[in-house]
């Protein structure tokens, strides 16, 4: 980002904070970020907690950082949900009417890599199953989790993860969580089937959930495999969904919409070609005043590099660069509405590598360029 006028060097080191820096606070890795901002104003900084080392299985925890003022200090380092020396990951929080916060996040055992659950090869009890825990202090304290894999888990569904990234709440009341599943091969083989997108859902406030829409694909253009998603709630009520796709024909990100709070879509997922960039997650993020739709993800191309800010004046449908926010490496991002002035965004980031830290940057007026 290249800085104007006098001071723009220190006004962005001011609106820039490091919240998880790898090697430090007792874990070797830390991934996966999403944020929120509380009833209260308090910004809520998750992440996995990698215990060992960078990979996608092993000791992992959900850990959170509070900030209480807007981002730009952070305290102590918190355990929001944990599986003994399993892993519980892919953070989704979301914050409720009422102020409570929900946490919707995955467990499996420590064993159980990606590539052994998608093949078939770990037992339902080890593999992916979903979990809810909750915060009624500001995200100070979390209660003991509930599982609810029965309830948004087909039978047949191997790899599972929700979000990551925040979920959301729509003005209905209903809670929406992005989420994606992988299926067996269609025929012999050992390997996995396709990806496939679907949202869980509830309508009173956590105490029970469902499926929503299920968009499997099958590596075409014409049923993109949705992988990992974000969703926001566009001003005419819709649903917008945005998801990483793992179809080797699709070099863009893919996009969807409902009209029905994310019981079904309206069309199935198609590849959107003004959201290019490598294989990684991204987020949205809608705002109302004024109507813009965000996105964050990395834009180069072949790599994970350049956390790029777009923006959408009409519903997604068409993307245009607010701002190329950090020229390193960079990968997995979470926005946030920080004040009316203001939005958030986590990223990984880092000199030599993407993972090296989750950064935080506060955002003023770049995102109405």
């Amino acid at each position: 980002m290249t800085a104007a006028g006098p001071g723009a060097g220190a006004r962005e080191r001011a609106a820039t904070s490091v919240p998880f820096r790898a090697g430090r606070e007792g874990y070797a890795s830390f991934r996966i970020p999403a944020v929120v901002a509380t009833a209260g104003g308090t910004l809520l900084a998750f992440c996995e907690g990698r215990a060992d080392g960078p990979a996608d299985h092993g000791t992992i925890r959900v850990v959170l950082k509070r900030s209480t003022d807007g981002g730009r200090t952070w305290g102590p380092l918190q355990v929001a949900a944990e599986n003994g020396d399993g892993l519980a990951g892919n953070p989704a929080p979301v914050v409720l009417d009422t102020g409570r916060i929900l946490l919707v996040h995955v467990r499996n055992a420590a064993h159980a890599t990606e590539a052994a659950i998608r093949r078939g090869e770990i037992t339902a009890k080890d593999g992916r199953r979903v979990w809810v825990t909750r915060s009624d202090d500001d995200g100070r304290t979390w209660s003991a989790p509930t599982e609810i894999t029965a309830r948004v888990k087909r039978p047949e569904w191997r790899w599972y993860a929700t979000g990551p990234g925040h979920a959301l709440r729509l003005r209905t009341g209903r809670v929406v969580v992005p989420a994606n599943h992988s299926l067996p091969p269609a025929g012999p083989g050992t390997g996995g089937g396709p990806d496939g997108g679907h949202c869980l859902l509830s309508d009173d406030r956590g105490k029970s959930w469902r499926l929503g829409y299920v968009a499997d694909g099958d590596g075409t253009t014409s049923r993109v495999a949705a992988n990992e998603s974000t969703a926001a709630e566009l001003p005419d009520g819709r649903l917008y969904v945005n998801a990483r796709t793992m179809s080797p024909s699709v070099t863009v990100r893919a996009d969807a919409r409902s009209k029905d709070g994310g019981q079904t879509l309206t069309a199935p997922f198609a590849p959107q070609p003004g959201l290019p960039g490598p294989v990684c997650q991204g987020s949205v993020l809608q705002l109302r005043d004024p109507d813009l739709l965000l996105f964050s993800g990395p834009a180069e191309p072949g790599a994970r590099a350049r956390m790029t800010l777009r923006v959408s004046t009409d519903g997604g449908t068409s993307w245009r660069v607010a701002q190329t926010l950090d020229d390193r490496p960079a990968a997995y991002s979470d926005l946030v509405r920080v004040d009316a002035g203001s939005v958030g965004l986590l990223y990984e980031t880092g000199d030599a590598g993407p993972y090296e830290t989750i950064t935080f940057r506060r955002l003023s007026s770049v995102w109405r360029t």
